[in-house]
């Protein structure tokens, strides 16, 4: 039987399961039916935030610069229909629904540590499909080294794109490689419900060994190209903000330090922890930048 998103586990539920499973083997044996998507081995066994901290402590500059306005005003954000136009180097170029991209029976759970480039961090439950299988799909031209991203440029709903500070819309990109990554996905729920507005929906990416910013949220545009694309927080600030953002405690932000994170939730006395490279994810990426130079390529 197919299940629909009023049939998932209420949240007390799973956070209860999810704290009497230990590791990714158990919960890879978890039975299907209890989720909406599929355990999935590359889950961390940490545990999530809570589902209000995670829709109510985000950036999303679309809608304003404090953490609490996404909550506040993305409700005004319009997500259905809607549509992802795939082009580019691809075979098989045009506009894909949600349904089409990520249906629901191809749906995995992946809980991920995220790690802002500000030096907090959580653990997020999300729900999505590897990138990897939606541009195999579509049919990637061997000429395509890089995947450019864009989100949603709707002034009249996103209220903070009437002003300036950012050229708008938003642009991310990743190596080709880096996007076909199996830790790699695109995202269409968390905590086994739909996405929500404030947190990138219908559909975003999720690359947990980067930093937030390149999770690139509410998609519209993916265009698979052979030059490397601009992105707009390097354009903005190319000195403080680099093409790849791999989490890295080595390299500082030059205004900040990035040897520890605040975990959201840990309360006053829970202190700092240190920030590890790739965000954790080392021993599944870093063979992608063996040879560089991630001072000078950060």
């Amino acid at each position: 039987m197919k299940l629909g998103w009023s049939d998932v586990t209420p949240q007390a539920l799973w956070l209860d399961r999810r704290s009497f499973i230990a590791g990714a083997t158990a919960l890879a044996a978890t039975p299907a039916a209890a989720l909406t998507g599929s355990a999935s081995q590359y889950s961390t066994s940490e545990k999530p935030n809570s589902f209000e901290e995670i829709t109510n402590y985000n950036n999303f500059y679309e809608f304003g610069f404090g953490k609490e306005d996404p909550a506040r005003y993305a409700d005004r954000m319009t997500t259905d229909p809607w549509s992802v136009e795939i082009g580019g180097l691809v075979e098989r170029p045009g506009s894909y629904g949600v349904e089409d991209l990520a249906p629901d029976n191809a749906l995995e759970e992946r809980i991920y540590r995220l790690r802002c480039v500000e030096a907090w961090s959580m653990v997020i439950p999300w729900l999505g499909v590897p990138l990897a299988s939606v541009l195999s799909k579509a049919g990637i031209r061997p000429s395509a080294k890089f995947v450019a991203f864009e989100t949603l440029y709707r002034p009249e709903e996103m209220i903070a794109q009437r002003g300036g500070g950012i050229d708008w819309p938003y642009h991310e990109g990743l190596r080709i490689d880096e996007a076909m990554h199996p830790l790699t996905i695109l995202a269409t729920g968390l905590y086994d419900k739909p996405m929500p507005n404030q947190n990138g929906a219908p559909i975003r990416l999720v690359v947990p060994w980067k930093y937030g910013f390149k999770s690139i949220k509410s998609i519209v545009k993916i265009t698979l190209t052979e030059t490397q694309p601009l992105t707009s927080w390097q354009t903005l600030q190319p000195r403080e903000y680099g093409f790849y953002a791999n989490v890295n405690p080595e390299v500082d932000h030059p205004r900040w330090s990035q040897a520890t994170e605040r975990r959201i939730g840990a309360g006053l006395l829970g202190g700092r922890q240190e920030t590890e490279m790739f965000n954790g994810y080392g021993d599944q990426v870093a063979g992608l930048y063996a040879g560089m130079d991630l001072a000078k390529n950060y």
